[in-house]
């Protein structure tokens, strides 16, 4: 049974989202502030959590940047705020969804279950390999980067956009597919969303960021 960590400060949502999770065969556990949904994250196991953005204590966004240094847990956030802004931001921070209040349960659950779909998938796929590109090391079962001898830090969603990369090297990608395959929807994300992504992994790679080729007018490839 998957357990599902419910973050909002608002208890009808809470009880919305817990009627329909349990309904689907979920098991739920509720919080209603940020600060609390890191500490249970601390404490116990989750394999999804659906969270606010704007609550007391500790926001959604906070909450979230702290829970992902702890364990790579799939978020959905959910937010009365619809700004292209807040949505970016957030895929930048590593979440894999985002749902703008009001918002429909049953399309909820749906997001709930596909989310959970790639992220199982993806965790069976992954590869054995260490590859190295001269000082550029990528650990792909380690989900670790080196450049020259030091590791780097990267967001989960720049690890997993990086990974994606490598493991289709010298192969044109174009940003529909990068969204589709890594965000594993296209309704959201649009081409800046990938694009903020690829700044930062060039950034963070430094003397090995052009292995990252534009394909002006297509998107993207790991050139070797």
């Amino acid at each position: 049974m998957y357990k599902i960590l419910v973050v909002d400060d608002e208890a009808k949502i809470r009880e919305v989202i817990r009627e329909y999770s349990e309904f689907n065969g979920f098991e739920v556990t509720e919080a209603e502030d940020g600060m609390s949904a890191v500490g249970l994250v601390k404490l116990n196991n989750y394999d999804i959590i659906i969270m606010d953005v704007m609550m007391p204590k500790l926001d959604g966004f906070s909450a979230c940047k702290e829970i992902k240094k702890i364990k790579d847990i799939p978020v959905i956030m959910l937010s009365a705020r619809g700004e292209e802004y807040d949505k970016l931001f957030g895929f930048e921070l590593g979440i894999d969804d985002y749902m703008v209040k009001p918002f429909s349960p049953k399309e909820l659950m749906a997001r709930v279950n596909a989310v959970l779909a790639r992220h199982n998938n993806g965790s069976q796929q992954e590869t054995n390999e260490v590859m190295e590109f001269g000082g550029l090391v990528i650990d792909i079962p380690g989900r670790s980067v080196s450049v020259d001898g030091e590791k780097i830090e990267l967001t989960p969603k720049e690890y997993d956009l990086l990974f994606f990369l490598v493991e289709n090297k010298n192969i044109a990608l174009s940003r529909d597919k990068l969204l589709q395959d890594i965000w594993g929807y296209d309704f959201f994300g649009d081409d800046r969303t990938i694009d903020t992504h690829i700044k930062n992994l060039r950034n963070n790679l430094g003397p090995y960021r052009d292995h990252i080729v534009t394909l002006r007018g297509v998107g993207y490839k790991f050139e070797v």
